[in-house]
């Protein structure tokens, strides 16, 4: 694939995570603004969405936030963003964001995040986007969560083929790399049986 123009960040809110978590969200909305990538998040300016937008905002880059109303009203959307999308429910967000988005990077967070994670991944396998989707495993967040799916393989409710429909990786530096790699859709091992 070729440099996405924008990449999606699936993150937390809370902002007590671990401090390498928050270094992560500010190293990522970084890089995306160095690398003249626009960032598309869930819109909030507290926790690791708004670390990593505000370091994208520091930086020169182009971030849309997309945000349900009442959300907007108990996290208070970032108004710094370079544009604030506020949707009437929490579907037409997700929506919203997966048609402006060319790839999914994926950092700690919590049962939100989860959501939002298994729905790009599930509408990936069943061919509804082929959008590089990455797991960023800081700190070894994710090893749990990839410690399940291989349960679900090994108990076979997961084919194993389906461990492309992601790629996983340790450090914010290696998300470009790993995107810029990703198979798509001809390059993936799917069965006729999903």
């Amino acid at each position: 694939m070729p440099k996405p123009n924008s990449i999606c960040v699936y993150c937390g809110s809370s902002d007590q995570g671990p401090d390498s978590h928050r270094q992560a969200a500010q190293d990522l909305g970084e890089t995306l603004a160095r690398n003249k990538i626009r960032l598309v998040y869930g819109g909030g300016q507290i926790g690791l969405m708004g670390a990593t937008a505000d370091a994208a905002l520091a930086n020169g880059g182009e971030v849309i936030g997309i945000i349900p109303q009442f959300l907007k009203d108990l996290e208070v959307g970032h108004a710094g963003c370079t544009e604030l999308i506020v949707t009437d429910t929490m579907h037409e967000r997700k929506r919203k964001m997966v048609e402006l988005s060319d790839a999914f990077a994926i950092l700690p967070g919590g049962l939100g995040t989860l959501d939002e994670t298994f729905e790009i991944l599930t509408w990936r396998q069943l061919r509804l986007h082929d959008k590089p989707i990455i797991l960023v495993n800081i700190d070894d967040y994710w090893s749990p969560l990839l410690a399940l799916i291989e349960n679900q393989i090994n108990e076979n409710y997961v084919r194993a083929e389906h461990r492309r429909l992601y790629e996983v990786v340790d450090r914010v530096e290696d998300i470009l790399p790993a995107i810029t790699r990703s198979p798509v859709s001809e390059e993936l091992v799917m069965s006729d049986r999903l």
